[in-house]
Protein backbone atom coordinates (compact mmCIF):
# COMPACT_ATOMS: atom_id res chain seq x y z
CA UNK A 1 0.00 0.00 0.00
CA UNK A 2 2.93 2.08 0.64
CA UNK A 3 5.05 1.44 -2.47
CA UNK A 4 1.41 2.68 -4.48
CA UNK A 5 0.89 5.96 -2.55
CA UNK A 6 4.65 6.84 -3.18
CA UNK A 7 4.12 5.73 -7.03
CA UNK A 8 0.83 8.01 -6.88
CA UNK A 9 3.01 10.84 -5.27
CA UNK A 10 5.99 10.33 -8.31
CA UNK A 11 3.55 10.01 -11.20
CA UNK A 12 1.79 13.21 -10.04
CA UNK A 13 4.88 15.12 -9.66
CA UNK A 14 6.37 14.23 -13.23
CA UNK A 15 3.37 15.24 -14.72
CA UNK A 16 3.49 18.28 -12.62
CA UNK A 17 6.93 18.97 -13.82
CA UNK A 18 6.19 18.13 -17.73
CA UNK A 19 3.18 20.24 -17.80
CA UNK A 20 5.68 23.03 -15.97
CA UNK A 21 8.66 22.35 -18.51
CA UNK A 22 6.00 22.49 -21.63
CA UNK A 23 4.49 25.41 -20.69
CA UNK A 24 8.34 27.15 -20.61
CA UNK A 25 9.05 25.70 -23.58
CA UNK A 26 5.93 27.05 -25.11
CA UNK A 27 5.93 30.38 -23.51
CA UNK A 28 9.65 30.20 -24.91
CA UNK A 29 9.01 29.30 -28.52
CA UNK A 30 5.83 31.54 -29.07
CA UNK A 31 7.84 34.17 -27.66
CA UNK A 32 10.26 34.39 -30.27
CA UNK A 33 8.19 34.03 -32.44
CA UNK A 34 6.16 36.82 -31.65
CA UNK A 35 9.53 38.81 -30.62
CA UNK A 36 8.92 39.18 -26.99
CA UNK A 37 11.82 38.65 -24.99
CA UNK A 38 14.46 38.83 -27.57
CA UNK A 39 17.35 41.53 -26.43
CA UNK A 40 18.22 43.69 -28.37
CA UNK A 41 20.85 42.22 -30.74
CA UNK A 42 18.50 38.91 -31.69
CA UNK A 43 15.92 41.49 -32.33
CA UNK A 44 17.86 43.58 -34.99
CA UNK A 45 19.44 40.19 -36.52
CA UNK A 46 16.02 38.68 -37.03
CA UNK A 47 14.84 41.81 -38.62
CA UNK A 48 17.75 41.94 -40.70
CA UNK A 49 17.58 38.09 -41.52
CA UNK A 50 13.95 38.89 -43.01
CA UNK A 51 12.57 36.41 -40.50
CA UNK A 52 11.19 39.68 -38.00
CA UNK A 53 9.19 42.36 -39.84
CA UNK A 54 8.50 44.66 -37.31
CA UNK A 55 10.49 47.14 -36.78
CA UNK A 56 12.81 48.21 -33.69
CA UNK A 57 11.62 52.12 -33.62
CA UNK A 58 9.04 54.40 -31.79
CA UNK A 59 6.78 56.70 -34.21
CA UNK A 60 6.07 59.77 -32.93
CA UNK A 61 2.75 59.96 -34.39
CA UNK A 62 1.48 63.94 -32.44
CA UNK A 63 -1.94 64.52 -31.52
CA UNK A 64 -4.11 60.98 -31.62
CA UNK A 65 -8.27 61.73 -32.10
CA UNK A 66 -11.03 59.70 -32.93
CA UNK A 67 -12.65 61.19 -36.50
CA UNK A 68 -16.36 60.76 -36.44
CA UNK A 69 -18.74 61.12 -39.47
CA UNK A 70 -21.85 62.51 -37.78
CA UNK A 71 -25.03 62.93 -39.58
CA UNK A 72 -25.99 66.16 -37.79
CA UNK A 73 -23.25 67.83 -36.72
CA UNK A 74 -25.28 70.11 -34.26
CA UNK A 75 -26.87 67.06 -32.47
CA UNK A 76 -23.26 65.95 -32.48
CA UNK A 77 -21.87 68.86 -30.99
CA UNK A 78 -24.22 69.50 -28.06
CA UNK A 79 -24.19 65.58 -27.09
CA UNK A 80 -20.13 65.75 -26.71
CA UNK A 81 -20.60 69.32 -24.95
CA UNK A 82 -22.96 67.46 -22.48
CA UNK A 83 -19.92 65.35 -21.81
CA UNK A 84 -17.68 68.37 -21.01
CA UNK A 85 -16.01 68.67 -24.48
CA UNK A 86 -15.03 72.27 -25.80
CA UNK A 87 -15.05 73.17 -29.58
CA UNK A 88 -11.29 73.47 -30.39
CA UNK A 89 -11.11 74.42 -33.80
CA UNK A 90 -13.37 73.96 -37.06
CA UNK A 91 -16.60 75.71 -37.49
CA UNK A 92 -20.29 74.78 -38.16
CA UNK A 93 -19.72 76.68 -41.41
CA UNK A 94 -17.15 74.46 -42.57
CA UNK A 95 -19.23 71.36 -41.27
CA UNK A 96 -16.55 70.09 -39.06
CA UNK A 97 -15.60 70.50 -35.06
CA UNK A 98 -12.39 69.38 -33.43
CA UNK A 99 -13.70 68.54 -29.84
CA UNK A 100 -11.44 68.33 -26.78
CA UNK A 101 -11.77 67.24 -23.00
CA UNK A 102 -8.37 67.29 -21.41
CA UNK A 103 -6.33 65.43 -23.30
CA UNK A 104 -8.88 63.34 -25.81
CA UNK A 105 -9.66 65.02 -28.79
CA UNK A 106 -13.06 63.91 -31.05
CA UNK A 107 -13.05 65.70 -34.62
CA UNK A 108 -17.12 65.89 -35.75
CA UNK A 109 -17.56 65.53 -39.73
CA UNK A 110 -21.11 66.26 -41.51
CA UNK A 111 -20.87 64.76 -44.94
CA UNK A 112 -16.96 65.06 -45.58
CA UNK A 113 -16.59 60.69 -45.42
CA UNK A 114 -18.15 57.62 -44.77
CA UNK A 115 -17.62 55.43 -41.29
CA UNK A 116 -15.08 56.85 -38.85
CA UNK A 117 -11.03 56.67 -38.59
CA UNK A 118 -8.44 57.02 -36.30
CA UNK A 119 -6.70 60.00 -36.79
CA UNK A 120 -2.61 60.88 -35.48
CA UNK A 121 -1.20 64.14 -36.45
CA UNK A 122 2.54 64.36 -36.53
CA UNK A 123 3.69 67.73 -35.60
CA UNK A 124 1.41 68.62 -33.16
CA UNK A 125 0.37 68.17 -29.68
CA UNK A 126 -3.45 67.85 -28.41
CA UNK A 127 -3.72 71.57 -28.47
CA UNK A 128 -3.01 71.69 -31.85
CA UNK A 129 0.17 73.39 -31.02
CA UNK A 130 3.42 72.52 -32.77
CA UNK A 131 5.64 70.16 -31.30
CA UNK A 132 9.72 70.31 -31.46
CA UNK A 133 10.74 66.77 -31.81
CA UNK A 134 8.18 64.36 -34.40
CA UNK A 135 8.60 62.48 -37.29
CA UNK A 136 7.56 63.51 -40.57
CA UNK A 137 5.30 61.68 -42.37
CA UNK A 138 6.94 60.21 -44.97
CA UNK A 139 9.61 59.08 -42.44
CA UNK A 140 6.96 57.07 -41.11
CA UNK A 141 5.82 56.31 -44.18
CA UNK A 142 8.59 54.55 -45.22
CA UNK A 143 8.92 52.67 -42.01
CA UNK A 144 5.39 51.61 -42.59
CA UNK A 145 6.44 50.45 -46.26
CA UNK A 146 9.25 48.68 -45.13
CA UNK A 147 7.25 46.38 -42.37
CA UNK A 148 5.10 45.55 -45.60
CA UNK A 149 1.66 47.42 -44.78
CA UNK A 150 -0.33 48.54 -47.42
CA UNK A 151 -1.07 52.18 -47.51
CA UNK A 152 -4.37 53.08 -49.06
CA UNK A 153 -3.82 56.56 -49.62
CA UNK A 154 0.59 57.78 -49.77
CA UNK A 155 2.33 60.98 -49.19
CA UNK A 156 4.50 62.17 -51.68
CA UNK A 157 8.05 61.49 -50.67
CA UNK A 158 9.36 64.11 -52.99
CA UNK A 159 7.42 66.66 -51.02
CA UNK A 160 8.12 68.16 -47.56
CA UNK A 161 5.37 70.28 -45.18
CA UNK A 162 2.05 69.11 -44.61
CA UNK A 163 0.59 65.79 -46.16
CA UNK A 164 -1.63 62.59 -45.41
CA UNK A 165 -1.36 58.98 -45.77
CA UNK A 166 -3.78 56.31 -44.87
CA UNK A 167 -3.57 52.87 -43.41
CA UNK A 168 -6.24 50.08 -42.56
CA UNK A 169 -5.60 47.90 -39.33
CA UNK A 170 -6.47 44.38 -40.07
CA UNK A 171 -10.15 44.82 -38.61
CA UNK A 172 -10.85 47.47 -41.32
CA UNK A 173 -10.51 50.64 -39.31
CA UNK A 174 -9.18 53.37 -40.82
CA UNK A 175 -6.07 55.02 -39.96
CA UNK A 176 -5.91 58.54 -41.31
CA UNK A 177 -1.69 60.42 -40.31
CA UNK A 178 -2.34 63.66 -41.42
CA UNK A 179 0.85 66.11 -41.06
CA UNK A 180 -0.28 69.67 -40.87
CA UNK A 181 3.57 71.60 -41.18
Amino acid sequence: MEYNQTRNIMNKLFLILLVAASTLYLNYFFGIRKGEGMNSRTRAEKVNSGTLTSINKDMKLGAFSVSLSVKDLSASKEFYENLGFKILGGSMEKKYLIMKNENSLVGLFQGMFTGNMLTFNPGWDENAQNIEKFDDIREIQKQLKSTNIKLTLEADEKSSGPASMMIIDPDGNVILIDQHR
